[in-house]
């Protein structure tokens, strides 16, 4: 089972729609796939047309006393499900100040022979909770708006995962981009110069994106043919080429 999760310091970068677009990239190309939503703010889980769970439910997951299976939701989406933001997300931040790295890949084990892929919504920190993460993925996709803003953000991130001596990938990607603006142009060639390990798929800022918390969907069930759709589809098989 691969781990990969959309991580950004940043909001406003378009995580979420990241999230849940690949997510349904990744099921439509026929991998078994776990969506965990673990943004307090609950954006994937409300997309995706659940409800975010009671309060105290992460706390139990954390320490081994629920069972994980009960927890984890269908979606319309065949071979997508997932795991709800939670009410009480405080919870897992507070049980994860003690535990031992990698402890998400220890809460999962027990569904792991049921999912080829689980992609994790993270919430925009740097925590006890995102430091778990850095040390259980196998690569963290990082969104970001080309501004230098955004560059500098990613910047920092990759400083303080070399402080740490986390050896996570980073994969940064353009989102929200307008061609048109010499910024933006200016930005994501930067990002090419110094970042050879980016993902070369830019996601454009597009209308159908913004309309999903409309249709609580992902683009590509309701805009198939559309530009966004386009691009993650594109981006997912860029990613695939990269975990398989």
């Amino acid at each position: 089972m691969q781990m990969l999760a959309l991580y950004s310091i940043k909001g406003g970068v378009g995580k979420t729609a990241s999230a849940v677009n690949l997510a349904a990239e990744a099921a439509r190309d026929g991998r078994r796939v776990l969506l965990w939503d673990l943004d307090p703010q609950a954006a994937t889980t409300f997309y995706l047309r659940s409800k975010p769970k009671v309060r105290g439910g992460v706390g139990k997951l954390v320490k081994g006393k629920a069972d994980l299976d009960r927890a984890i939701r269908e979606t319309d989406i065949e071979g997508l499900d997932l795991l709800p933001a939670a009410l009480g997300s405080r919870d897992l931040e507070a049980s994860m100040e003690t535990r031992k790295p990698s402890r998400l890949r220890k809460i999962l084990k027990p569904v792991m022979s049921s999912y080829d892929l689980v992609i994790l919504d993270c919430p925009p920190s740097l925590s006890a909770l995102a430091e778990q993460i850095f040390s259980s993925v196998d690569a963290l996709l990082v969104p970001m708006v080309p501004t230098t803003l955004s560059l500098r953000t990613l910047e920092q991130l990759d400083g303080h995962l070399d402080a740490v001596d986390h050896a996570c990938p980073i994969w940064p990607f353009v989102t929200l981009a307008d061609r048109r603006k010499t910024l933006h142009r200016q930005v994501m060639e930067s990002l090419s110069e110094r970042w050879p390990r980016r993902l070369s798929t830019t996601v454009p800022n597009a209308s159908e994106v913004e309309r999903m918390g409309i249709e609580r969907a992902p683009v590509g069930h309701f805009a198939r043919s559309s530009r966004g759709s386009r691009a993650y589809t594109a981006l997912w098989r860029e990613i695939a080429q990269r975990i398989q």
